[in-house]
């Protein structure tokens, strides 16, 4: 007997500037993996974006400074990122909107721009910590900042205004995959894998006990792998590609794989700064600990760390910026859409652009102190993060927008609320350790 065909409409750009592409298959198997295919993306990039160049430097100088006592933090993180976002692809199905349009509809406009002016703020002091990236790994290379971070700023630039979602969102892709490179650097220095297994799994204290460093470390941890931007993102990019809940469960294996993934490498740049612990390295940086690993580790663990740090916030900074636009566009009214052209969209092009450019501006500033920047703006993401959450809570509890069958369920809502009470005790654990220094002394 033979199988009866499907017909897939495959669609590369909105219906009014191009034709959808149709594929017929034959296996059910086939229809699954290309609706799959069409769907994937937008879980992978909001997750591996976010191991930009800030979380490079906080998870390597967690190894660095402490060995693998904190790699079980990862572990607890996984659920937590996979929950969130699950939540943020759902919501941006149901309405069809960006994350700041929905706040602003449902809460008001006091509201509204209290949390796009978090987002804001926090997005641009991100941006920065990328091009300082950027500049301390290709200065470690011999590539003069003056050049470095104005050719980056400009190729980031082209990159996002080709006019087409899906051509941007290959190109992002591609490089979410160079991040492979972190599990060769992590088997090239040899850790101890009984080691390894046995941190992850069994959460334990450093020798000095609960200090204030560990303390900020942690929450620089938190506020990397969960960012508030990747709440607008995702949903951006789920409304540019225009899901339905048909590809619901597609998002969600989409999600799964990002959140995984990302753990992974994460735990990667881990086990390279734990190398630098038991050799005696002290650095300021990654890319300081790269140069100082070359001697020891070779070449391709130097120039590796390097590249990597620049592919991090390359894909960082091109997250984030659109993530900018996205909520700035929505809130405006104005166009705000990566198939648009230039002159189509000009104020989403714009004020990405912006963003940019201005971010790189500040990292040329003489004698900035670069890597406080960049470990102080991971604290600072973990201090709005759990104000950014309870919008996104309510809003997935919203009988009137989402309907009986999509909002939370109450183990969603149990699981939801302990996070948020979570990041709320770790933002007073740092207000209260910024207030009384000697308070884990």
């Amino acid at each position: 007997m033979r199988l009866a065909e499907t017909q897939l409409k495959v669609i590369a750009a909105p219906a009014e500037t191009a034709p959808a592409k149709v594929i017929t298959v034959r296996r059910s198997w086939q229809k699954h993996l290309l609706t799959f295919l069409m769907v994937f993306g937008p879980g992978l990039i909001v997750m591996e974006a976010d191991n930009d160049a800030g979380a490079v430097s906080t998870y390597m100088q967690a190894g660095g400074q402490y060995g693998l006592h904190l790699l079980w933090t990862l572990i607890v993180l996984l659920p937590i990122c996979y929950f969130v976002q699950e939540m943020v692809a759902r919501l941006g199905i149901a309405t069809g909107k960006g994350h700041a349009a929905m706040i602003y509809e449902r809460f008001g406009k006091w509201w509204g721009r209290f949390s796009l002016f978090d987002l804001l703020a926090v997005n641009f002091l991100t941006l920065i910590t990328e091009f300082a990236a950027i500049s301390l790994a290709l200065s470690a290379l011999g590539v003069s900042p003056w050049i470095s971070v104005p050719v980056s700023a400009f190729g980031l630039t082209l990159m996002v205004v080709t006019g087409s979602y899906l051509r941007w969102e290959r190109i992002v892709i591609a490089l979410c995959l160079m991040d492979l490179t972190w599990f060769a650097l992590a088997y090239w220095v040899h850790p101890s894998w009984a080691a390894v297994a046995r941190s992850t799994v069994v959460p334990t204290i450093p020798a000095g006990g609960i200090t204030s460093s560990l303390v900020f470390l942690v929450i620089a941890i938190v506020g990397t792998t969960i960012a508030p931007w990747q709440l607008f993102f995702q949903q951006s990019c789920v409304a540019e590609k225009r899901l339905r809940f048909s590809d619901l469960k597609w998002a969600r294996l989409d999600t799964l794989i990002g959140a995984t993934f990302t753990v992974l490498v994460a735990g990667a740049m881990m086990l390279v700064g734990n190398f630098g612990y038991h050799h005696g390295i002290t650095f300021e940086d990654p890319a300081q600990l790269a140069v100082a690993l070359g001697p020891v580790a070779g070449h391709f663990v130097r120039n590796g760390v390097l590249l990597l740090m620049v592919n991090a916030a390359v894909l960082g900074t091109t997250a984030i910026s659109l993530a900018s636009a996205w909520a700035y566009g929505e809130v405006q009214g104005w166009e705000h859409s990566l198939h648009k052209k230039l002159w189509e969209a000009p104020g989403f092009y714009a004020t990405c652009i912006a963003c940019v450019g201005a971010a790189a501006a500040v990292v040329l500033i003489p004698h900035m102190p670069l890597q406080l920047v960049i470990i102080s703006v991971q604290v600072f993401a973990g201090l709005i993060l759990p104000s950014a959450i309870i919008f996104l809570q309510l809003l997935l509890n919203d009988h009137d927008l989402l309907g009986d069958r999509w909002v939370n369920r109450p183990w969603n809502n149990y699981i939801n609320w302990t996070i948020i009470v979570v990041l709320f005790a770790l933002s007073l654990l740092l207000a209260a350790q910024i207030m009384l220094p000697d308070l884990f002394a």
